[in-house]
């Protein structure tokens, strides 16, 4: 893979060269690749095989969990999110015990591995949040909490500049990946003043369907806001809203 440079940027195939563009910026390459059917028949290339099948099960479950979470994901990703959660998801399934390589899933990896996982590295809930918070689950009732003390948001929370106004965020998500199905819930503060005066208690619940046997996975989030002539503006678009995995729970 190689820089395009220069005044003129192409796009398309050029004999053996292909020009694009990506997040990177505008790059070429050169074509080759074994045949597609040898990879798909051939014993030599069964490894080949197996970590496509693993691969592209991952790639289904970061969607279904992008998916899940779209209402608080608009607000908080980066433009790698799509290939770092599938990475993450990869990781999952090598981790799964039961089943035979290339048949390996998520659901039976150890999902615990995705705690912290940040959606948006330009601003991360655990460099931005530094007051203790808590999550609970209750598979039985399908509760799912979010609880915060009373803390001073100029002292706890470390805001982009321009930063007048925040809230927090929370969401959950039962995920069927075999189905490629899942249920989702969030809930919010209001928007609070970003000051040096204590909060209220916080207490952020949610209800998923009751009896779940399927894995839940809750993320906790800050979105910031500048306010001007009274009205309340997403800052920088959130560019740096965090929204982080707080909780993965398996039966």
């Amino acid at each position: 893979m190689a820089r395009q440079t220069g005044i003129i940027k192409l796009k398309g195939t050029l004999g053996d060269i292909s020009f694009y563009k990506s997040s990177d910026g505008h790059l070429a390459r050169t074509k080759g690749g074994v045949d597609a059917n040898r990879i798909a028949n051939d014993p030599a290339f069964q490894r080949t095989r197996e970590n496509g099948s693993e691969f592209g099960r991952a790639g289904k479950g970061g969607k279904v969990i992008r998916n899940a979470i779209r209402v608080l994901l608009q607000n908080a990703k980066d433009k790698r999110v799509v290939s770092r959660l599938t990475k993450a998801l990869v990781a999952v399934t090598k981790t799964d015990t039961v089943n035979e390589r290339g048949a390996r899933t998520i659901e039976d990896g150890d999902m615990a591995t995705l705690q912290g996982f940040e959606f948006n590295l330009n601003g991360k809930l655990g460099a931005t949040l530094f007051a203790p918070y808590s999550t609970t689950l209750d598979r039985a009732t399908g509760d799912v909490e979010l609880n915060l003390a009373p803390f001073a948001p100029a002292v706890r929370i470390a805001a982009p500049g321009g930063t007048t106004h925040f809230k927090v965020v929370t969401g959950a998500a039962e995920l069927d990946f075999a189905n490629e199905t899942s249920s989702f819930e969030s809930a919010e503060t209001a928007i609070l003043p970003y000051d040096g005066a204590n909060t209220a208690a916080i207490n952020l619940a949610i209800a998923l369907p009751a009896g779940s046997a399927l894995p839940i996975v809750q993320v906790v989030g800050i979105e910031f806001y500048q306010q001007v002539n009274g009205q309340m503006y997403s800052l920088k678009n959130g560019a740096f809203n965090a929204l982080s995995v707080a909780n993965v729970d398996k039966v």
